[in-house]
């Protein structure tokens, strides 16, 4: 029994936690370009869960089809951000403050108009898959998981080939290692970091569309939950390191699942916040990050 209940804890931790490595995986390369602390950013991945909402109410088609328009509308509210804040945050005397505090408004500004729009009820994506579960052994897998858990591949997939493979990728990356030294060489950097801008908040939205099939509910203010989420898996896998933010967030996913087979769920959270302190202990880097990323 509790060799299956293991199990079924590891392949949930899993699922969960590729989707928190992907909210840490846009939310670092924002902080990885910039040095802009996105305090919003789980704002907009409940915000891409009430944008399928909206999609399945008014179309009644399967909610993956609307990752492309959820891509999309949040790539251009991302590059909009950026113009209209990142461009002066920068020239702050320290960019991180006031970059925090900017966003801080921002994410009280995001949660009130969801709240104007959707009302305080919490809401729920009413699709179910056929067959709604699948049998493995004697360990049951919902089928909203799997498919959650293969897109979100596929979109991390994505990401890996766009980041190593494509000229933008690998001009971003390059940002995240020094900012200053890619400029010598007449890279435009404020059209990557709106590039970079934009990307994160669209893969904030699509991290969104799944977490709205895993998740039973979502409310208007549920963001802040997300957000510090993925500034615990950006710091275990190391600042500044997308593929590092997914696997940290693989790890506290496992971590938070596989301790709720033994302790009481309110308290399954401490157990992925202390593996966060002894990685700060042991490597104050993170799993991937190095001694000095300035």
């Amino acid at each position: 029994m509790l060799a299956t209940l293991l199990i079924q804890a590891l392949i949930s931790g899993l699922i969960l936690g590729a989707l928190y490595g992907l909210i840490g995986c846009s939310l670092t390369i924002i902080y990885g370009t910039m040095r802009i602390v996105n305090f919003s950013h789980g704002d907009f991945v409940i915000a891409g869960c009430y944008a399928v909402f909206v999609f399945f109410a008014a179309t009644h088609l399967h909610p993956l089809l609307s990752v492309p328009l959820v891509f999309t509308a949040f790539f251009g509210i991302g590059m909009c951000l950026y113009y209209l804040f990142v461009p002066r945050l920068q020239r702050a005397d320290d960019p991180e403050v006031a970059s925090f505090l900017t966003f801080y408004g921002v994410s009280l500004m995001a949660g009130a108009l969801l709240l104007y729009l959707f009302e305080a009820d919490t809401r729920s994506l009413n699709y179910v898959f056929k067959p709604s579960v699948f049998k493995i052994g004697h360990v049951f897998i919902p089928t909203a998981q799997i498919v959650a858990l293969v897109t979100g591949l596929a979109i991390i997939a994505a990401l890996t080939w766009f980041l190593y493979k494509t000229l933008q990728g690998k001009a971003l990356r390059a940002a995240i290692m020094n900012r200053d030294a890619i400029q010598i060489v007449g890279v435009n950097i404020n059209t990557l970091s709106a590039l970079a801008f934009g990307l994160a908040i669209g893969l904030a939205g699509v991290t969104g569309v799944l977490l709205a099939l895993v998740f039973p509910a979502f409310g208007p203010f549920s963001g802040i939950d997300f957000t510090l989420i993925g500034f615990v898996v950006i710091v275990l896998g190391g600042l500044g390191h997308p593929i590092g933010a997914i696997v940290g967030g693989i790890v506290f996913g496992v971590a938070e699942q596989v301790s709720i087979v033994f302790l009481p769920q309110s308290l399954s959270p401490v157990v992925g916040f202390l593996i966060l302190i002894a990685t700060i202990i042991a490597r104050p880097a993170g799993l991937f990050g190095k001694v000095a990323l300035r």
